[in-house]
């Protein structure tokens, strides 16, 4: 037994205190829906430990905090779905009971354990429409958040999401839902990090059975240089004497954000 008395109230503040300082060590992980589905982006320059992964036909997962201990979650999350989706039916798998079943461990491991999980994680399914998109958002003690087109975890999460509320609307096309997602994890003034340092993935609603697509390579390179490019407005010639007349133009052309939407290899 531990020497001396501390309140159950005092042990509780001090573990939600510990693991919320080792959260915010973490750099923040953006989730946020685009006309086509919802799509992820966390700055991360490792190719092995990912943040972002798929759980199951229709849902992601995204975290921050320890590795080693969101990662046992994932896999108890593709357990979960494998396990009722074969029994029952693979639409019984959904991101709400995903989400309960982290909720329960979570609430478990805080009120039970001497330290608390540092995590902080999102499950979200991609549905038929926009309006059948669900994004849930779960802290360290299993409190679950519906978050309405968008959330932030981790790092400076509530800076991150005051910058990405000031570029959010609903049905982004994909490149330009990434621009915002990137200038709201880009401190201001900071560079913003090359595709080498990020993790990006969507959940297509349009690709068949599996929704989940990891963006890497020269895909994601030639989605942001689509991000980054301004839309222009083509310069009328100037009027005047032995000028020709402007010619009549239609409304200027926005760039082509489209990607090959194949298969991950």
């Amino acid at each position: 037994m531990p020497f001396g008395y501390a309140s159950p109230e005092q042990i509780m503040r001090d573990r939600a205190e510990y693991a919320r300082k080792g959260i915010a060590r973490g750099r923040s992980v953006v989730v946020m829906q685009y006309a086509d589905g919802i799509l992820f982006v966390a700055p991360n320059p490792s190719k092995a430990l990912h943040k972002i992964s798929e759980i199951y036909d229709r849902i992601g997962f995204a975290a921050v905090g320890r590795y080693n201990e969101f990662e046992s979650l994932r896999l108890a999350g593709i357990r979960y779905a494998d396990i009722n989706g074969y029994t029952f039916n693979r639409t019984d798998v959904t991101g709400r009971g995903l989400a309960n079943l982290y909720a329960q461990q979570l609430g478990m491991i805080f009120t039970d354990s001497i330290k608390a999980l540092e995590v902080e994680i999102v499950v979200a399914e991609v549905g038929d429409t926009a309006q059948d998109d669900q994004i849930f958002r779960l802290t360290f003690d299993g409190s679950v958040f519906d978050e309405q087109g968008m959330a932030v975890i981790g790092g400076q999460a509530e800076a991150v999401a005051g910058r990405l509320k000031e570029r959010y609307s609903e049905g982004l096309e994909l490149p330009q839902a990434l621009d915002a997602a990137l200038s709201a994890l880009t401190e201001p003034g900071g560079e913003r990090p090359p595709a080498g340092q990020l993790e990006v993935a969507v959940l297509d609603r349009g690709r068949e059975h599996r929704k989940f697509l990891r963006l890497a390579g020269p895909r994601l390179e030639r989605l942001l240089e689509s991000a980054a490019a301004p839309t222009e407005t083509p310069a009328a010639p100037e009027s005047g004497e032995g000028a020709p007349p402007a010619p009549e133009t239609g409304p200027p052309i926005a760039p082509d954000g489209d990607i090959d939407t194949g298969s991950a290899g």
